[in-house]
């Protein structure tokens, strides 16, 4: 797979300069290609609102696409450094075969992450529509794979670990998976359907009042759910073990 070009350092001092003129041009494109898709948005209008000569883009990225991908990369690493720790510490609890209430807890930390990311671009726009055109599969097949990489496989991985181990499924279960989806879809709802989530709850934006209450009721049904998962995996292991006692005595 094809990557941004690295940026160009001159050879004294000219590192720092250029790259805040790289992540100035990132920044912009984030939001013009949010604004106006891959296809809408020109080199030459993200140049302008980055404050630089088009021939800049070329310089630092190759092309629209290669910048496109730099975009993906950066806001990619950006989530990583928030959601990473919280897959670390899943991984951390399964390994360890901890309580349920601690694989719970772990579940719950995940997800309260994906909602502070959430609510963070819902309050930037050129992101959240960044990623909404995204994830509707407007955009560069490429920009999908860099995400699907660095940040949803391994989200998507330990969540479901979390929750397999929960309820006493495979990981790879379709109904493990379906699970694990439907509970991050709580929030996600509000970051795709942004409008009209507000409108119905009669909200003008997600401040951090509105914010809390959204992410505690989540918590709650979330935490309701795991719990029932579990009494079901240990009513089932109960059966199970009655069974084979009942063949044993036969």
């Amino acid at each position: 797979m094809n990557t941004a070009k690295k940026l160009r350092r001159a050879p004294e001092g000219g590192y720092a300069r250029g790259d805040e003129t790289r992540h100035r041009i990132i920044e912009a494109a984030v939001e013009l290609f949010g604004e106006h898709g891959f296809d809408g948005a020109s080199t030459r209008d993200i140049a302008t609102r980055a404050g630089v000569n088009a021939p800049a883009l070329q310089y630092y990225f190759e092309n629209k696409e290669g910048l496109y991908r730099a975009c993906v990369e950066t806001l990619a690493d950006d989530t990583m450094k928030t959601v990473g720790p919280t897959i670390d510490r899943a991984h951390q609890v399964l390994s360890a075969n901890a309580d349920t209430a601690t694989l719970i807890d772990a579940f719950i930390g995940i997800q309260e992450v994906i909602a502070d990311r959430a609510f963070e671009k819902v309050n930037r726009p050129g992101q959240r529509l960044f990623f909404a055109r995204e994830q509707a599969g407007y955009e560069p097949e490429s920009a999908t794979q860099i995400l699907t990489n660095k940040i949803r496989q391994p989200l998507n991985d330990a969540s479901a670990a979390l929750v397999a181990r929960i309820s006493g499924r495979a990981a790879d279960d379709p109904v493990t998976l379906i699970r694990t989806f439907s509970l991050h879809g709580q929030l996600v709802v509000f970051h795709v359907a942004h409008r009209s989530t507000l409108s119905m709850l009669g909200w003008k934006n997600i401040d951090a009042k509105n914010a809390e209450q959204l992410k505690s009721t989540v918590r709650e049904q979330t935490r309701t759910l795991l719990e029932h998962w579990s009494r079901e995996r240990d009513e089932a292991a109960a059966q199970t073990t009655a069974d084979k006692e009942k063949s044993r005595k036969r």
